[in-house]
């Protein structure tokens, strides 16, 4: 009697470690039994999910997912997204809103149609991380954006919307969310060689903090950035995870 064939693998469309990341961030959550992966890409993590038991519907501009059975939808990520209010436990945002034209119209989309108390997970780059900052410095260029887009071929998949810690945070906690959590995939060895960097850059960011604000409630909150700014995840992760909750 010959075994069945083995199902076709999905390629994990993200860098290394990070959809075990968003895996474990998630399913700390309580009380999630519907979730939205979007961008689901082949739908490596839509799979993940099923495995789980938990209903997944996974959206998409286009219909590349490869999971047999799997709830698809396509979905227009700059525009109102097709789902009705507060029906989601969980939004899953791996490696998307870096490529979105209007990522705080999305960000409104998703906290509409998370329940309260709802998850939101966002993984993106990290250009945060001293060795990013680095790269920067030196040429103009971001790690994941280390050259010029192609203008003369557009495309959902260039990263025109690289965006820092701060710029996530704003993003997110002006629009109905609060992280939660701070992580990252992994730490490559070659990003070690950037901590002398880190009692510079801490002294740096502290005076501008200090000098530039006046506001006291915007320094308190500054003070909080400024340590999170400073965790391993942000100083030297290659992908930036971000837990947040709909207020």
């Amino acid at each position: 009697m010959t075994s069945a064939p083995s199902p076709p693998a999905i390629r994990e469309n993200a860098s290394p470690n990070t959809h075990q990341v968003v895996e474990a961030l998630l399913l700390a959550e309580p009380d999630v039994r519907i979730v939205l992966d979007l961008p689901c890409g082949e739908g490596a993590f839509t799979q993940r999910l099923l495995r789980h038991g938990l209903t997944v519907k996974a959206g998409d501009c286009e219909e590349l997912i490869k999971v047999p059975g799997a709830d698809f939808v396509r979905c227009d990520m700059n525009s109102p997204l097709p789902f009705p209010d507060s029906h989601f436990d969980a939004v899953v945002c791996i490696d998307g809103i870096e490529h979105l034209e209007r990522p705080f119209d999305y960000v409104r989309e998703v906290r509409r149609i998370l329940r309260p108390g709802g998850a939101f997970i966002v993984s993106t780059p990290n250009i945060s991380a001293l060795r990013s900052r680095w790269r920067w410095l030196l040429t103009g260029f971001h790690n994941k954006g280390k050259s010029p887009l192609n203008e003369a071929w557009p495309t959902p998949l260039h990263h025109i919307g690289l965006k820092s810690f701060a710029d996530l945070r704003y993003l997110l906690h002006t629009n109905g969310f609060e992280i939660t959590d701070v992580q990252c995939n992994r730490v490559k060895a070659i990003s070690h060689l950037y901590a002398p960097l880190v009692p510079f850059a801490w002294l740096a960011t502290m005076g501008v903090f200090h000098r530039e604000e006046e506001d006291p409630g915007q320094r308190s909150r500054n003070r909080k950035i400024l340590r999170q700014l400073f965790t391993k995840a942000v100083l030297f992760g290659e992908t930036l995870i971000l837990k947040a909750r709909r207020r």
